[in-house]
C-alpha cells in the first residue's frame, strides 16, 4: 500500500480554507443529488464531499489527483478519526476555536469584508462557523494523530548521505534561487474609543444580568467567542494555567455565582461569572467581545517601536534574531528569531519565485542583501492590521542540489519518507480495528487493498 502523506495533509486543508460547506452555491446551480460512497466506523463519505475536494484544487490553480486518489485520502482522514476515537485522542475546543476564528478572519479578508462573505453564502457569519467547526476540529484531530503515530520518527546524518547518494547524478533536481527573510511585526493598538465603546457594552450586559436577566441567554445572543456563545459562554472546567492571566486571575477571585468587572486580553473584553471550582480546577462562564481591528486602528505606537528597533539593529547595538524575539508580536515567526518559514516544508528558505508572497516578492526586488526596510504596513493572517520591518537575510543563485548547500532540504525528505514508512504500517495495522466499506461503482479504485464494495 502506497499512501500519498502530502494528499492526505491537503484534504482537509484544501476543504477547510475554501468553505466547502455543504449547501454553498446550490441556490445556483440546483440541489445535486448526495449519497454515502464510503463508511469507515461511524464516520461517513458523501459523493458530494469528493465533488467538492476534486474542484477545490481548481480553484487554487492546482493540478488535482485521481478522484480514487481523493476518495483514498478521505477514507484515511476518516480511519485516524475512528480510531482516534478508539485511542481516546482528542483536542482542546479552545484551540479548535483559535484555529477557526483565523480561518474566518481569513475569509472576511479574502472577500474584502464581513458582508461580501455574508452575500457570498447567504449565511450568516455565526452560521458559516457552526458549520466549519466540525472540520477544523476534525483536521486538527487527524493532525494530533499523525503526531502520535510518526512524532518519533528520527534521522542521521548517514541516513541522509545514503538517500542523497543513491539518486542518479543525471537525476538531481534544480534548485531555484531562495531567500532568508525575517521579519519584526507590532500591531496597531485598539483606539480608547473603541475600548470604552466595548466596556459600555459590557457594562450593559453587567447591568441586565443583575437585574435578573439570564447570564448565558445573553452570552448566547451577545459573546463574540463562538466557541462558549453557543452553551450560553460556558467553558467548562479548566485547569489553572489553561486560561490566559488576565482571565484567569480574575475568575479565581470571584465566589460561584459572582460576575467580575470587565477584564482585558490578548483576545478581547470579558464579562466573567463564575459557576463553581472544584480542587484545582474552575469553572466559568464568560460574554466575550472584540476589537473590530480594521476600524479605529491606531498605528503611531507601533511605528516607533519599530523606528527604535531598527536604529538599533543597524548600529549593530542589537541583533535582529534577539529583537524580533523580544519584540515581535507575530508570536510564530519571534520563536525563529524573526525567520518567515516555508508553510509547505517548515524550513526558513523562500523560493524566490511566483509563488512567494506577493508583498515580500516586490518589498525585496527593491532591496539588497543585509538591507532593513522602513517600517511598512502589514496585515496579519487573522486580518489585524499592523507594521512590520523587513530583513533581507540572504540569497542562493540556482543550482543543481549537493549536500552542503541542501542538506536540510533533503533531510526533510528523508525524515518525510520515514514517517510515511511509519504511517503505511500503522494503517497495515489499523485496518483490522475499524469497518471500512466502499460502494461498487469504486471497485477500480482499490483503495486501502478493498475493491467491489468489500468491506473490512
Amino acid at each position: 500500500m502506497k499512501i500519498n502523506r502530502l494528499i492526505v495533509m491537503q484534504c482537509f486543508a484544501i476543504c477547510t480554507l475554501c468553505l466547502s460547506l455543504a449547501g454553498y452555491g446550490q441556490g445556483q446551480q440546483g440541489v445535486m443529488i448526495d449519497k454515502i460512497i464510503a463508511r469507515v466506523d461511524n464516520h461517513y463519505i458523501l459523493n458530494s464531499e469528493l465533488e467538492e475536494m476534486y474542484g477545490s484544487y481548481a480553484q487554487n490553480g492546482q493540478k488535482a489527483p485521481e478522484k480514487c486518489q481523493i476518495l483514498e485520502s478521505l477514507i484515511i482522514n476518516k480511519m485516524l478519526l475512528a480510531k482516534a476515537e478508539i485511542d481516546s485522542v482528542t483536542v482542546e475546543d479552545k484551540d479548535v476555536d483559535n484555529e477557526l476564528d483565523g480561518k474566518m478572519n481569513y475569509m472576511i479578508q479574502r472577500f474584502g469584508s464581513e458582508k461580501n462573505l455574508i452575500e457570498a453564502y447567504g449565511k450568516s457569519v455565526e452560521n458559516l462557523k457552526t458549520e466549519l467547526r466540525t472540520q477544523v476540529k476534525e483536521q486538527k484531530v487527524v493532525e494530533k494523530m499523525q503526531r502520535t503515530i510518526s512524532g518519533n520518527v528520527k534521522i542521521t546524518p548517514s541516513d541522509v548521505r545514503k538517500f542523497f547518494n543513491a539518486i542518479p547524478k543525471d537525476s538531481l533536481p534544480y534548485i531555484p534561487s531562495e531567500v532568508e527573510i525575517g521579519h519584526i511585526v507590532r500591531l496597531g493598538t485598539v483606539t480608547r474609543e473603541q475600548k470604552d465603546k466595548l466596556k459600555n457594552q459590557l457594562l450593559e450586559l453587567r447591568a441586565r444580568a443583575e437585574k435578573g436577566e439570564d447570564f448565558a441567554m445573553l452570552a448566547t445572543i451577545y459573546s463574540e467567542d463562538v466557541g462558549s456563545a453557543k452553551n450560553g459562554g460556558d467553558l467548562g472546567f479548566a485547569k489553572r494555567g489553561a486560561m490566559v492571566p488576565e482571565f484567569e486571575g480574575t475568575a479565581l477571585g470571584l465566589k460561584p455565582g459572582e460576575m467580575s468587572n470587565i477584564v482585558e486580553s490578548q483576545f478581547g473584553f470579558h464579562l466573567i461569572k463564575l459557576v463553581e471550582t472544584r480542587g484545582a480546577e474552575y469553572h466559568a462562564r464568560h460574554i466575550l467581545l472584540r476589537p473590530d481591528y480594521n476600524k479605529g486602528t491606531d498605528m503611531s505606537s507601533a511605528l516607533r517601536v519599530l523606528d527604535s528597533l531598527r536604529i538599533l539593529i543597524k548600529s549593530d547595538t542589537l541583533k535582529f534574531a534577539k529583537a524580533a524575539l523580544n519584540n515581535s508580536e507575530d508570536k510564530e515567526t519571534a520563536e525563529t528569531g524573526g525567520i518567515i518559514q516555508d508553510r509547505n516544508t517548515q524550513l526558513g528558505r523562500l523560493t524566490l519565485d511566483a509563488s512567494m508572497d506577493p508583498a515580500l516578492y516586490f518589498a525585496i526586488d527593491t532591496m539588497k542583501v543585509g538591507d532593513l526596510s522602513i517600517p511598512v504596513s502589514y496585515r496579519t493572517e487573522d486580518g489585524r492590521s499592523a507594521m512590520r520591518i523587513l530583513w533581507y537575510k540572504s540569497r542562493s543563485e540556482p543550482h543543481t542540489a549537493n549536500l552542503r548547500d541542501d542538506y536540510e532540504k533533503i533531510s526533510q525528505i528523508v525524515l518525510s519518507n520515514k514517517r510515511n514508512h511509519a504511517l503505511e504500517e500503522w494503517f497495515k495495522k489499523a485496518q483490522g480495528d475499524v469497518f471500512i466499506s466502499v460502494e461498487p461503482e469504486y471497485k477500480n479504485c482499490k483503495i486501502l487493498g478493498l475493491s467491489n464494495g468489500s468491506d473490512t
